[in-house]
């Protein structure tokens, strides 16, 4: 059986090698020069993304395990039943699953999507930052400076994005699978921005 980090992970290096290949493009348009693949950067992005992916995809697991989405309660038609003492009807519910339905937890909701904007986007950030600063030959101290130059653009550039995404993720997708598919598409984009900025360096 596969297991859904490898395949999350590979969808993922897929989307960052596309993704770094559009950003490349878009260059070439802007400086009006032909267009011709420097393989490098893309490396370098799937690398990135074998690391990264992993780590992601159990903080999910995590947060899902620490926050569950939802929450089993009595229907409200088996506590009309029930008020009334009507047992036959609270039987024909139990039969027909509908003595209890899934409601979604507000709170539980809430936490999720600010520790993933905080915490979450915290580390992936700095994560980049360095990674990528050690990819183009910065010492360790160097790297650690690059990451703090970049680190409050990145984060306000991040947050018009990703808010929007884990919003959708946490009270619309039910499975990690599902939220690191809708992470990645949403991503592409991301990841274009990541190969200018990484780019212009």
């Amino acid at each position: 059986m596969d297991s859904p980090i490898v395949s999350t992970t590979l969808q993922a290096c897929v989307l960052s090698a596309a993704s770094n290949l559009i950003a490349q493009g878009i260059t070439a348009y802007q400086n009006k020069v032909p267009f011709s693949v420097d393989w490098t950067p893309v490396v370098q992005f799937v690398l990135f993304t074998i690391l990264n992916s992993p780590p992601n995809f159990l903080w999910q697991s995590f947060l899902e395990s620490s926050f569950p989405a939802t929450y089993v309660t009595p229907s409200s038609k088996a506590i009309a039943a029930a008020a009334n003492n009507d047992e036959k009807k609270l039987d024909a519910e139990e039969v027909n699953h509908e003595i209890v339905e899934t409601k979604l937890s507000v709170r539980n909701t809430t936490i999720k999507f600010l520790l993933d904007q905080t915490v979450g986007a915290t580390v992936n950030t700095l994560l980049f930052s360095l990674v990528f600063a050690g990819f183009q030959g910065a010492t360790t101290a160097q790297a650690v400076q690059i990451a703090k130059q970049d680190f409050w653009g990145m984060m306000y550039a991040g947050w018009k994005l990703w808010p929007a995404v884990s919003a959708i993720n946490y009270t619309l997708i039910t499975t990690i699978e599902g939220r690191s598919l809708v992470g990645s598409l949403a991503g592409v984009g991301w990841s274009v921005y990541l190969s200018l900025i990484a780019g212009g360096k």
